[in-house]
């Protein structure tokens, strides 16, 4: 009855991004290559060759990928890899099968996932990816519409005068 009205506190923490898987190989599709670039990347079908992408890379538990040195932001294996993984996070399922050293800074295993192998924690990882890639022509003509696009700013000063004329 008698309490003070305190503003809200927001206490909070920051909701981290959550990295988004954009291609898929499916669980039929066999694929000898490599793939490089940005973005996640779920692996279900198999793959033969190098990795280095800086994302999410998701093997999922149909997944078999062969790579001698898979660079990935951070690594989730559900399936099987057969080679060297270097990545910031390292995540390592109970269906998941490794037959490969790693080195990360951050390492998850749950209870009877597999790995053949040695693990080495460093502070801070290079992945040597390389230069960001260039945006595509339609996601560079979506950047320059919104960048275009006036911003509608309030007129803070014409609102506090209103509210002021209103409580006299």
């Amino acid at each position: 009855m008698f309490k003070r009205n305190l503003p809200p506190t927001d206490t909070t923490q920051p909701i981290q991004a959550v990295e988004r898987i954009t291609s898929v190989l499916g669980p039929g599709v066999i694929w000898h290559g490599s793939i490089n670039g940005s973005g996640g990347v779920r692996i279900e079908g198999a793959f033969e060759g190098e990795i280095a992408l800086r994302g999410m890379l998701v093997i999922g538990e149909t997944g078999r990928v062969t790579c001698d040195d898979l660079r990935a932001n951070a690594v989730i294996v559900a399936g099987a890899l057969r080679g060297n993984i270097t990545a910031q996070k390292v995540e390592i399922r109970s269906t998941g099968r490794v037959w490969g050293n790693v080195v990360t800074t951050s390492f998850t295993t749950e209870e009877g996932a597999f790995l053949r192998g040695q693990i080495r924690m460093e502070e801070t990882i290079e992945l040597d990816l390389g230069p960001a890639p260039e945006a595509t022509p339609s996601e560079a003509a979506a950047a320059a519409s919104e960048a275009a696009a006036p911003l509608a700013m309030p007129d803070t000063q014409a609102e506090t005068t209103a509210i002021r004329k209103k409580k006299a």
